[in-house]
């Protein structure tokens, strides 16, 4: 394949796609000859890596110069949000642009149909060459894709077992230095006449936070400061949050912490004690991932790569940095729904952009198939916001977005939930048949930090009946069961 020539050639390949031209539109025919010119795509995906824990985000407790680097030179997305903020189901989410009632992939305890249509097929349909290295995570194996290797469930930090196309092969090594390894491999052993997608997919920093021998004393002589909510009483509030088994203070476990607190430590100096293990260990692992995304930006330069490569820095929710005095995800309060999205494609986005347009998790895959020229499956529901990243946001653009959360009892207790997110308001229904029936409404704007519920208040009862008519809408246009009598 030649690559593009300059920034301009770039250009006219995506004015193209904008105008509609059918340049390399997905035939449906295996085998199907690449187009000169698409771009490569670099999709680097971390697990439960929060926005609020990225330097260019506006961290207080970290920086991440290379991931910065990818916003620097490209776009930061601030409204990037979950549809359900668990790791396998919002992975199935991103696969497949559908929500989790239609991917069938509700919670971890589900297993992916890999037979049905994703994005990675499509691209391979295209003649894209397709790998998946890193988390999976989603039981079946992975389809769509020319290579694969991937870490078993959770897979492990050190010398973690992977699966490198259905055979386990123990490695030696740090979990991050591996994937990135293997990431870099197969960049370098691809088939150099057709482009490539490359999902390159870390484990870090999931649960139970092991750094690596470089980074293992970073952070020992600081104290990081508590968030503001850390205290959190979940008073005003429905009981869902009082009973979620996800307490710094309290539900951190011997393996998350790694040592027993000192003698004598109690109340809020034990409570700040956990906080200060758990947080620095998350931070040091978040520290190893961007030296690898780094040596991986560093390895584009080198191969001459970077110019016709869109690379896509996420993860597959946020997660919550003792906020609420939690650690974990699921809810749908701001920490674990907002994603961090950064993206860098020389050409087409202009350095330093920042974009504030609702964004969800099914709008992935619908956007790099219109990056590589292949048409959406009609029955994709999230939408291509490659317009965005380009500079110009569609006039009818979604301003209010539908959030569902399946698992329960295990592992955190955290109820089944539904709910809609606009720019004002959150309105969100705890539901589950004989044990709750609850609903909160949230001012976005006179409560940020989500403390008080405001669904009783009879001055919000119009906001009420309209955000419950959204939500009904959103249900039947997107084909949700009623899972709640």
């Amino acid at each position: 394949m030649g690559r593009l020539s300059s920034r301009r050639d770039m250009l006219g390949w995506l004015g193209m796609l904008g105008a509609g031209t059918a340049l390399g539109a997905w035939s449906g025919r295996a085998g199907a000859r690449p187009e000169p010119g698409r771009p490569n795509i670099i999709f680097i995906m971390s697990d439960d890596h929060a926005a609020h824990a990225i330097g260019c985000y506006g961290s207080r407790i970290n920086k991440t110069p290379n991931i910065d680097r990818i916003a620097r030179e490209g776009l930061r997305l601030d409204n990037c949000l979950c549809t359900n903020a668990i790791c396998g189901p919002s992975r199935a989410c991103i696969l497949t642009g559908k929500y989790s009632h239609l991917n069938g992939f509700k919670t971890n305890n589900d297993k992916f149909d890999g037979s049905q249509p994703t994005f990675p097929k499509m691209l391979q349909a295209a003649g894209y060459k397709t790998a998946m290295i890193g988390k999976w995570h989603l039981v079946s194996d992975p389809t769509g894709f020319d290579y694969w290797n991937v870490l078993p469930g959770q897979g492990a930090y050190i010398d973690p077992v992977m699966i490198e196309l259905g055979r386990k092969e123990k490695r030696s090594g740090y979990v991050t230095d591996l994937i990135t390894d293997s990431a870099i491999e197969f960049i370098q052993k691809r088939d150099k006449a057709a482009p490539f997608c490359l999902m390159c997919h870390h484990k870090a920093p999931h649960r139970n936070w092991i750094p690596d021998a470089k980074h293992g004393d970073m952070y020992e002589k600081e104290d990081i400061p508590e968030p503001d909510t850390f205290k959190d009483d979940y008073a005003n509030r429905s009981r869902a949050a009082a009973e979620a088994t996800m307490r710094v203070n309290r539900d951190l476990t011997p393996e998350d912490l790694k040592e027993s607190p000192p003698d004598g430590l109690e109340g809020d100096a034990l409570a700040h004690w956990k906080y200060e293990r758990y947080i620095k260990d998350y931070l040091r692992v978040i520290a190893s991932v961007d030296d690898n995304v780094g040596r991986l930006l560093d390895f584009l330069d080198k191969e001459g790569l970077a110019d016709n490569t869109l690379v896509i820095y996420t993860s597959d929710q946020g997660f919550y940095l003792g906020d609420h005095g939690w650690f974990d995800k699921r809810f749908m309060y701001e920490e674990s729904l907002r994603m961090p999205f950064l993206a860098r494609f020389p050409g087409v986005i202009a350095p330093g952009t920042v974009n504030g347009d609702m964004v969800l998790n099914v709008d992935f895959a619908p956007t790099f198939l219109e990056v590589a020229g292949v048409k959406a499956p009609d029955d994709m529901q999230g939408r291509s916001f490659l317009s965005t990243l380009r500079g110009t946001t569609p006039k009818d653009w979604r301003t209010a977005m539908y959030y569902q959360y399946y698992e329960f009892p295990q592992p955190h207790h955290v109820y089944p939930h539904y709910g809609v997110c606009t720019e004002g308001y959150k309105l969100i229904h705890y539901y589950l048949p004989g044990k709750i029936d609850e609903w909160e409404l949230i001012d976005r704007k006179k409560d940020p930090k989500e403390l008080r519920s405001v669904y009783d208040d009879p001055a919000y009862a119009d906001t009420v009946k309209q955000l419950k008519g959204q939500i009904a809408g959103f249900r039947k246009e997107l084909r949700v069961p009623d899972e709640t009598a």
